[in-house]
């Protein structure tokens, strides 16, 4: 592995569990596997500029086109 972070390890930690913490546009987001393809996004802090729901329920799909403008990815295990 060339130290790049992939999104086959992001989906992987997601199904094993992680809770991964990102910024996207400027927000603060958790998010975490509900269900088979369904996750909940949960808005941590917010920009004023760009208001967000405070909690959404997205695909797989969704987060594959996110995943290349997702920001200082953290996890932590549940």
């Amino acid at each position: 592995m060339d130290g790049k972070y992939t999104f086959e390890r992001f989906e992987k930690e997601l199904d094993d569990g992680y809770q991964m913490y990102y910024t996207y546009v400027r927000n603060r987001y958790l998010l975490f596997k509900t269900a088979e393809n369904c996750y909940t996004q949960k808005l941590i802090s917010d920009h004023p500029k760009n208001p967000q729901p405070r909690q959404t329920v997205i695909t797989h799909k969704r987060i594959a086109e996110m995943f290349p403008f997702m920001e200082d990815i953290e996890y932590k295990i549940t």
